[in-house]
């Protein structure tokens, strides 16, 4: 089952320094964390505040040539979990045809929110973050290792302010 969720919050993760998203389930209070890269938290970030620039981002380029083109998206999922790396679905539209590409989760939300289109997890998503949250152990063992791991452990959303990169 696809929950539909929207970004509740994007920060930076004080532990990793690296871009956290977190998309919130519109019903339930379900939350999936996604740890992405700065260029792609800057083209979220920006597409959130409605900032343009003199010049197209790759994006908002991607975005631009899809328009003369007459394809939109319908709705992109992260659809799973396979050793820590998220994935997702664009679900597009052209014309009379209907596609699917696989694509980062990153890239997929920084396009859904350019066309406005709806952002869906799916439940085992939802459940292997939860485990893998949960169950968080030091891959690496050492203090440093221990402490990322206690870290996740304790991950709330909360704890990262809304839309800060």
């Amino acid at each position: 089952m696809l929950h539909k969720v929207n970004i509740a919050h994007l920060a930076i993760d004080p532990s990793s320094n690296a871009p956290v998203i977190i998309l919130k389930a519109e019903e339930g209070d379900e939350k999936v964390p996604i740890w992405i890269g700065l260029l792609e938290a800057r083209s979220i970030v920006s597409a959130l505040n409605d900032v343009t620039f003199d010049r197209p981002m790759t994006h908002d380029l991607f975005k631009n040539f899809m328009g003369l083109l007459d394809i939109h998206i319908s709705r992109i999922d992260i659809c799973d979990i396979k050793d820590q790396t998220y994935y997702a679905q664009i679900h597009f539209m052209a014309k009379d045809e209907t596609f699917t590409m696989d694509a980062r989760p990153s890239d997929a939300i920084a396009m859904a929110i350019r066309f406005k289109a709806p952002i869906y997890v799916d439940d085992s998503v939802i459940d292997k973050s939860k485990e893998a949250v949960d169950n968080a152990e030091a891959l690496v063992k050492s203090e440093d290792g221990e402490k990322w791991a206690e870290y996740l452990k304790q991950l709330d959303p909360e704890d990262f302010g809304k839309y800060r990169v």
